[in-house]
């Protein structure tokens, strides 16, 4: 079959195949957007019923669209965050073929550019754009019991407390997802143990503004990734309820077991690390840390925002810190179903090229890598902090499009003249 040309295939219709198509589009680039499913299927399909965004409408979004019809400073649901993502495509008039998988994409032999196979035939374009996001395959960790039993899922199939059976619930991972849904099914009547890892814990407002306003002012968002692992730092926030700042200790008074990492399974036994207070003062200090950045950075500028010194008075202790629990029976506990808010890892096994490293990680720089014309966008510190939300997206889009532009140049150049003047 004589493959479909184009300048440039993007692999993925969310929010990153998206921001690079109104970029390209804005370009004059004749490109192509692929997308397995519909758009921003993710946020409709691999959700829970109950999610709303991290952020707040007012930031969370495009630089030109705006949530309609909603408060700036409400967190908007997942369906609606969908619908908008939906509607944005429409008005960059992104060319995205719904329905369409690709099942393999390689450099041509001798020549430049990418044969790109899918489902509906093959494509050759001039680069390849790789947009399908940081959640692709769900990760439920080795550890899990061999236990026919329990109910066992991950955070990505979760949808309400009635698809769980009957019983108590542990939840492994305390960053958003687990949080939330920790969250939900104790207020739902469930017994719910939290095991609770290493995380990142920031105010979700203080002194009058979202954090995501401070870090916008304190330079965070645009932090490069320095020390090894921090890309993949567990952050405890919720846009939930309005949006309020993590506490496990009020979760904990709450009804909610806290429990530390989770260590292994044995013979219907779960047992923990002994980390739980260790992984909850150091949330506790990232916390402080950033209210104290806010409060210098106030100070220096002037700023008449209240103060709120009752935020940094921490709630004691609760029985579950003070006498952590090691092990646990879970038939004796009642627990019927597990709960894995583990994340997710990625999938590149369609794409043929010698840019993912031992580990199945992208090799690039800033979303370009080492193969001409080949590029990621979409990834968590892809250029900055902020390259996985949508506005962050929107930028480092933009910077591999330049980056396309730049090349065309340098490729249309002709060469030298060859003649002499006088």
């Amino acid at each position: 079959m004589t493959p479909e040309r184009t300048d440039t295939v993007i692999v993925g219709g969310g929010q990153a195949g998206i921001a690079t198509s109104e970029h390209l589009g804005a370009a004059g680039i004749d490109h192509i957007v692929l997308e397995r499913a519909r758009i921003a299927e993710s946020w409709r399909s691999a959700r829970w019923d109950s999610l709303v965004a991290n952020g707040p409408a007012w930031h969370d979004r495009f630089p030109n669209r705006e949530f309609a019809g909603f408060d700036p400073d409400s967190f908007v649901g997942k369906d609606a965050v969908a619908d908008y993502l939906a509607a944005y495509a429409a008005q960059v008039a992104a060319p995205i073929r719904e329905g369409v998988e690709v099942t393999r994409a390689e450099p041509l032999s001798g020549r430049m550019g990418f044969r790109i196979e899918t489902s509906q035939g093959p494509l050759e374009a001039r680069n390849l754009v790789v947009a399908t996001g940081a959640f692709q395959v769900p990760v439920i960790p080795a550890i899990a019991p061999d236990d026919p039993g329990l109910v066992q899922i991950h955070s990505s199939a979760y949808r309400n407390p009635d698809q769980l059976p009957d019983g108590a619930v542990l939840v492994v991972g305390a960053g958003s997802s687990g949080v939330q849904i920790a969250d939900e099914l104790n207020a739902a009547g469930r017994r719910v143990f939290l095991s609770v890892g290493a995380h990142e814990r920031p105010p979700r407002r203080y002194r009058g503004r979202d954090f995501v306003w401070w870090l916008g002012v304190l330079g965070m968002w645009d932090e490069e990734e320095q020390t090894a692992g921090r890309a993949h730092v567990t952050i405890a926030v919720s846009g939930a309820h309005g949006g309020e700042t993590v506490d496990f200790r009020a979760l904990a008074g709450q009804g909610i077991t806290l429990v530390g990492g989770t260590e292994a399974f044995e013979r219907g036994t779960v047992r923990f690390r002994d980390d739980l207070g260790a992984n909850i003062a150091a949330g506790d200090a990232s916390l402080i840390a950033m209210m104290d950045a806010a409060d210098a950075y106030v100070e220096r500028m002037g700023l008449d925002l209240p103060e709120e010194p009752d935020v940094r008075q921490m709630l004691p202790d609760p029985p579950c810190m003070r006498d952590p629990i090691r092990t646990l029976d879970l038939k004796a506990e009642g627990i019927t179903s597990i709960l894995w808010a583990t994340g997710f890892r990625n999938d590149y096994s369609w794409l043929r090229a010698d840019v993912i490293d031992a580990d199945g990680r992208p090799v690039h720089q800033r979303g370009v890598t080492r193969e001409p014309g080949l590029y990621f966008v979409g990834l968590p510190w892809l250029t900055r902090r902020g390259s996985a939300f949508i506005w962050g997206v929107w930028h480092d889009a933009r910077h591999i499009v330049d980056h396309i532009q730049t090349q065309r140049k340098y490729l249309a150049y002709r060469g030298m003249a060859t003649g002499k003047e006088g």
